[in-house]
């Protein structure tokens, strides 16, 4: 009987092209997946898919093509690298898929969650014209291409030009062909701002020039740098999620550089994938020095803002220049997700726990609370493309931040920056919570006047808190 069941039942046609595809140009192997089911136990989006993760890959498994391209869940991927992460055979989930929207579009399938897609080409447009972000252009575009949403987050744009956080005006850049190396000396930290910290984040930049000077730390600017791409390169055009960062190590290089500073957590993390990828793949970093013109050296190491200060003034510096100390101020640390994640392309010892923020603004007098989401995802990556999706990931956080009885968020990155700070007003709060750069409260320790951290850009108002406390007039 149970031989006649057999030779009866249908048979399952495995159909390995997309499989043998995403082997041939990733290098990822989806057979190693044996649903462990790490990958959606831990993916913050898990809510908003039509397909968890684990039965994507399932379906590359089994040639389902159909699940895998038409699914919504690679679109909305907020590639906060956890599935990356926690993937126990060590795939890359996360550049999976962001392999099957590059595939969809291929084959002529309509993406899933066209904002998404709209948002990438409008975002690597800039860049081509640019050579950096416009921020008015890339929504402008946007909001063009949907007009529908013409009228959508329009209060947080009216707040944003009200806080003078928009750069009017786009700058042209490109790097320069022969860079001379600069005049400074051995110690100097080349200073890579990101696109941001020159427009919605002057704050953090302003901040993070004033705290340096104070501890001592030399940092340059080399001019003509250029944008890393961000997740828009990552997700659609992968030559040149490689192509820009390596453009700027070039320039680090020739500038005589050892090492680079990167306050924006997206920024450090392509720029360290960049690296990843010509270590690991020979071929790749020849393809990139024939159209650079270049031979890399790998002598610049990457290093966020948080580890520089950590690195070279450390807490005992920080104690030392602390003139206002921060007593009675709770404070939760919160780093996100890409100052850490995957350990394999940052190098970073405690992905899920990191504690650098906490040394510094203990130093700095703060009573640092332990909360345990200090690496969840605010949901960054769909800022501009699903806001909705944002103020529910975004309001957690705070929520749970207030649970743990922090007074204010301290942050190290101008994405999260804007979804915990600007946003706020959009959540459904109880009370607000002050959200602060972490070299705005070290300035304001370290004696700094509020106009010299730029306070009065945040959206969500500190000063009444930072007064109550006395560190501020």
């Amino acid at each position: 009987m149970e031989k006649e069941n057999l030779t009866t039942a249908p048979i399952v046609e495995i159909r390995p092209h997309l499989a043998q595809q995403i082997e041939r140009e990733l290098g990822q192997n989806v057979y190693l997946c044996y649903q462990c089911v790490k990958c959606t136990s831990g993916c913050p989006m898990s809510d908003f898919f039509d397909w968890q993760p684990n039965q994507i890959m399932r379906a590359l498994q089994l040639g389902q093509e159909d699940i895998a391209l038409h699914s919504v869940t690679p679109w909305l991927c907020a590639a906060c690298q956890t599935c990356t992460t926690r993937c126990p055979q060590g795939l890359d989930i996360n550049g999976i898929m962001e392999f099957l929207t590059r595939q969809a579009m291929a084959q002529g399938i309509k993406p899933k969650v066209p904002e998404v897609a709209i948002f990438n080409r409008a975002f690597l447009r800039q860049l081509r014209i640019w050579g950096r972000l416009y921020e008015p252009g890339l929504m402008v575009e946007m909001k063009l291409s949907q007009p529908q949403s013409l009228f959508e987050d329009i209060g947080l744009y009216t707040r944003m030009l009200r806080k003078r956080k928009v750069g009017f005006f786009p700058k042209l850049v490109r790097p320069p062909r022969r860079p001379r190396p600069k005049s400074h000396s051995t110690q100097a930290i080349a200073y890579y701002p990101g696109c941001s910290l020159h427009s919605s984040a002057r704050e953090f930049d302003q901040s993070a020039r004033a705290v340096c000077k104070v501890l001592d730390l030399e940092i340059v600017e080399p001019e003509g740098w250029v944008c890393c791409g961000s997740s828009a390169a990552h997700r659609a055009d992968p030559e040149a999620a490689l192509k820009l960062p390596l453009q700027n190590f070039k320039l680090f290089e020739q500038g005589g550089f050892n090492e680079v500073t990167m306050p924006c957590a997206a920024c450090y993390n392509r720029h360290q994938a960049a690296l990843y990828e010509i270590r690991h793949h020979p071929q790749k970093r020849q393809a990139m020095e024939n159209v650079l013109e270049y031979r890399f050296q790998d002598s610049v190491k990457v290093t966020t803002l948080v580890e520089a200060i950590s690195i070279h003034a450390g807490k005992s510096k920080v104690a030392e220049r602390t003139l206002k100390p921060l007593n009675g101020l709770r404070v939760a640390c919160y780093y996100g997700c890409l100052m850490t994640r995957p350990p394999a392309v940052t190098g970073v010892a405690h992905v899920e726990n990191p504690t650098e923020m906490e040394s510094l603004l203990t130093a700095a007098g703060a009573e640092v609370i332990d909360w345990s989401y200090k690496t969840t995802c605010c949901g960054a990556a769909h800022s501009l493309t699903k806001p909705e999706i944002v103020w529910r990931l975004s309001s957690k956080l705070i929520v749970e931040a207030q649970k743990a009885s922090a007074e204010a968020l301290a942050v190290a990155c101008p994405l999260c920056h804007t979804n915990l700070d600007a946003r706020q007003f959009q959540m459904s709060l109880e009370k607000p919570l002050p959200v602060l750069y972490f070299t705005q409260l070290l300035g304001i320790a370290f004696g700094l006047s509020p106009a010299q951290v730029s306070l009065e850009k945040n959206l969500t108002d500190p000063f009444p808190l930072l007064r109550s406390k006395g560190l501020i007039g």
